[in-house]
């Protein structure tokens, strides 16, 4: 398995080096150079099989010959093992043909752990084996720098380092990663949104002689890596639900494009998926994208549902690498646009190509607190206020006659971890789990960054040097 950069001045290379480098050399992403693909059978055959047995076969597709069968599986026993379901992912019937995939099983509460925990152990074997050491960086809107520290904490190649706009995080997701004290981790608070953060990581990357020195590598879904991990639950829902092969929809709270992508990359590797719905907040850049072709950022606007509080969505640029069948430099004169005029329209023919596999919807808060109150009512279980925003674009679309047939909402964060938005929507404070419990009796280590890369480089220079001594 080879791969490409989107914007297509990098030079073919492999699995190895697209999970140490993340982004690609001339500022695009990493993608296959060719879609694996699936048979109906392989698929039907995962129904009953062990979620690690599946995510073993499944990653094997796109990692080459970085590790073998037997590694993979065994990295994946380890990690899923840590699930607090043994199912891992476990479906939850809530309608004749509505379905709710659980995804806050793991570790930290949330989806991101699926992809991070397994790249922590990939990281830890590659770089052992070259006697290598790495400083990983990640912007997060919420929930994965929480979800990297936990996998990478522990990796003695690894630096940790993740950035997050200050007090525009919950006090959960804040101090699932502040309260962390080992050596090797590193927490930036900056005085900016998540897209600010999210800029400074791509400037540090394309700071050659900073990213040398430290020896940068990204774990944010710009890496390939997470992707084709987060493919894994696609499949384990399908073939739950679809033994005859029949098409089953996903709608995702989405803000970086990365978990709805991934359900693309498995569509794209044969599973059966009808329609992928980009279910966003207020900050509906990806909604007006796909709806009027408008791909124009405006001011963050903070929401019950932060993880989404993001206005540019990084892996859009893969689906447009798709539909434009796969020009890169037609890519990259459209992303130069963009980067100048902080703006871009998409041309009547992506819109078309767009919408023949996915659909979008927006949620106001209002409706948001109101689906987490109505589904709390009508079926007794507490929701987050991402899986609400996706409810509502599931239940508001099927009205429409928008979807039909089966219909699965990826349910992306435990509701413990907003307590705030759920206990004003259904007056009820859904309590942490148990391992969690002291959370809030640690103590925090964050240093505080002004919102540019020269004051986020010097923290990042002074912090790792440090801990390497």
């Amino acid at each position: 398995m080879k791969y490409v950069s989107t914007r297509g001045l990098a030079p073919l290379t492999g699995f190895e080096d697209v999970l140490l480098a993340g982004l690609a050399p001339d500022g695009g992403l990493y993608m296959p150079q060719h879609w694996p693909s699936m048979t109906k059978e392989q698929i039907a055959s995962f129904a009953g099989a062990s979620y690690a047995d599946i995510a073993a076969s499944i990653i094997g597709l796109f990692t080459g010959d970085t590790f073998s069968d037997a590694q993979l599986k065994e990295m994946a026993q380890k990690v899923y093992s840590r699930f607090s379901d043994a199912r891992v992912a476990p479906l939850t019937s809530v309608g004749d043909e509505d379905y709710i995939l659980e995804l806050y099983h793991g570790p930290t509460l949330a989806f991101k752990d699926f992809a991070m925990q397994i790249l922590g152990q990939m990281f830890d074997d590659v770089l052992a084996r070259h006697d290598r050491r790495l400083t990983i960086i990640a912007a997060t809107s919420g929930d994965t720098g929480a979800a990297a520290i936990d996998a990478l904490k522990n990796c003695s190649h690894v630096d940790v380092v993740v950035l997050h706009p200050e007090g525009r995080v919950t006090d959960v997701q804040r101090r699932m990663m502040t309260t962390v004290g080992r050596p090797n981790v590193h927490n930036i608070a900056v005085n900016g949104a998540f897209d600010d953060c999210q800029a400074i990581v791509k400037q540090l990357f394309a700071d050659r002689e900073f990213s040398e020195r430290v020896c940068l590598g990204g774990v944010n879904s710009i890496n390939w890596a997470r992707l084709a991990a987060q493919t894994v639950y696609y499949f384990t829902a399908f073939a739950a639900l679809s033994p005859n092969g029949e098409a089953v929809n996903f709608v995702v709270p989405t803000g970086n494009f990365g978990d709805v992508f991934a359900g693309f990359a498995a569509k794209k590797m044969g599973l059966g998926v009808g329609k992928l719905v980009v279910a966003t907040n207020a900050n509906d850049i990806l909604h007006r994208a796909l709806t009027s072709g408008d791909y124009t950022p405006a001011g963050v606007t903070p929401t019950t549902s932060p993880s989404m509080d993001i206005q540019v969505a990084s892996n859009f640029e893969r689906l447009l690498f798709e539909v434009m069948d796969r020009d890169s430099t037609q890519l990259r004169e459209k992303m130069a646009i963009f980067a100048s005029e902080k703006s871009m329209t998409l041309t009547a023919h992506e819109r078309r190509a767009i919408a023949e596999d996915f659909a979008s919807f927006a949620a106001s808060e209002e409706q948001t607190l109101g689906e987490i109150k109505h589904h709390y009512e009508k079926t007794g279980a507490l929701i987050d206020p991402h899986t609400a925003v996706a409810r509502c674009a599931a239940v508001n679309l099927r009205a429409q006659g928008v979807l039909s047939g089966k219909t699965v909402t990826l349910s992306t964060a435990h509701p413990a971890k907003f307590p705030e938005a759920v206990e004003q929507a259904t007056g009820v404070s859904p309590p942490l789990p148990e391992d969690y419990s002291a959370l809030f009796d640690l103590e925090e280590h964050v240093v505080r960054a002004g919102n540019n890369v020269s004051a986020v480089r010097s923290v990042i220079l002074e912090r790792v040097t440090a801990a390497r001594q």
